[in-house]
């Protein structure tokens, strides 16, 4: 059976841990605050109300296409595609093509960005793969100009990070919910996780401080892997309600 992410891809190495989809949801909740398409989601009420499990949602969603038989992971995505759709018809009005395009961008980036600040530096072949990846994604979407390799993707990434992104009502309204229901310490440990993920214009447009403690603490989790409690500083740091979706995550 064919399956839509091969089983010795980077991709499926860097999905199959709970450590690195838990820090790509982290990068995507800040960028994703500052879409000036996130109106959208405030349109059905889903967002405001559970920012956080919305969001997380999307993750899963996406971990579970790359776990997927081919066909399996083709009719996921045309899920997704019908969902919005009835958003769109319900609205009167469609979701700009250059929206879906940036939640695919910020899946590559993060992707890259949590694995290579958890594992190691990724190869400009592995870099491409996870790229290839998200590019099929899209393409099944039928989404228009999508570039074709990851060089021409960073060029496209660059120019959506400079005229897709704005801090308004809806990203200050967001950050608020993120704080409401995460809890002051998981929302701080959300946010300086941020710091070390998300690229310079998401940086500067939500008005980070340069230092993190994340960079500290980060060696020391590493560590933790190797004698065994990270599973503990887990449990520290998740909200309850996550905890087993979370260690349901961790299949490598």
């Amino acid at each position: 059976m064919a399956l839509f992410v091969e089983r010795n891809s980077i991709v499926r190495k860097i999905w199959g841990k709970a450590d690195t989809v838990m820090f790509i949801f982290a990068g995507s909740a800040a960028e994703f605050a500052l879409n000036k398409a996130v109106d959208w989601l405030y349109f059905t009420g889903k967002l405001p109300a559970d920012p956080i499990g919305r969001l997380f949602s999307t993750v899963t969603y996406s971990r579970a296409i790359i776990f997927s038989e081919l066909n399996k992971a083709y009719k996921s995505i045309d899920q997704i595609t019908s969902i919005h759709n009835a958003v769109e018809n319900n609205r009167n009005s469609k979701i700009p093509d250059w929206a879906y395009r940036d939640v695919l961008y910020m899946l590559i980036h993060y992707s890259i960005a949590s694995y290579e600040l958890l594992e190691r530096k990724l190869t400009g072949d592995e870099k491409q793969e996870v790229f290839h990846v998200f590019y099929e994604v899209g393409s099944r979407m039928h989404l228009k100009e999508l570039p074709l390799n990851y060089t021409d993707w960073k060029i496209d990434y660059e120019k959506h990070l400079q005229h897709d992104l704005a801090k308004s009502k809806y990203t200050v309204d967001l950050f608020k919910q993120y704080k409401k229901h995460l809890g002051a310490f998981r929302y701080y440990i959300l946010i300086e996780s941020q710091k070390l993920l998300v690229p310079k214009q998401v940086f500067n447009l939500l008005g980070f401080s340069n230092f993190s403690l994340m960079s500290v603490v980060i060696p020391a989790y590493k560590l933790s892997r190797l004698i065994k409690l990270n599973n503990v500083l887990k449990d520290l740091v998740l909200p309850k309600k996550y905890k087993r979706q979370v260690k349901e995550l961790d299949i490598i």
